[in-house]
């Protein structure tokens, strides 16, 4: 599973974290504290779980009016704004869940200024399954 410090190696990373399902920030690391603040993950964080559940609503749903499938888990999503991004990932979550087992991973994501941003990078170091020293 990836790091944060791993992810803090990405070309234009600001800050990575982890976080509950319920938004509550449960680690950081910040590369900028004066563009990104501990607050400001904080709420990032609360707002990314909101997003993770309206978008969990939206893909069961059209899987089931529609019979269409693959929408439903949702797993990763990324977040483009003017000056930066926000790349997340509930994969090891949903593995786990899949395993049936109650102790879930947290979420992680990673804050790219978009000067920089390589979101397919960002992807492939939160799918990993093991960390890379």
């Amino acid at each position: 599973m990836a790091t944060l410090d791993q992810l803090m190696r990405l070309p234009g990373a600001m800050a990575a974290f982890e976080f509950r399902g319920s938004g509550e920030l449960l680690d950081q690391r910040i590369a900028y504290p004066d563009r990104i603040s501990e607050t400001t993950l904080d709420l990032l964080a609360h707002m990314c779980a909101a997003n993770i559940c309206i978008a969990t609503m939206q893909a069961r749903g059209w899987e089931k009016v529609t019979t269409m499938k693959g929408f439903y888990p949702i797993q990763e999503f990324t977040l483009v704004g003017f000056d930066w991004s926000v790349v997340v990932s509930g994969l090891h979550r949903e593995q786990s869940k899949s395993q049936g087992k109650t102790s879930l991973p947290p979420f992680m994501g990673v804050v790219l200024g978009n000067e920089k941003a390589d979101y397919e990078a960002a992807f492939a170091i939160l799918e990993r399954q093991e960390p890379v020293p």
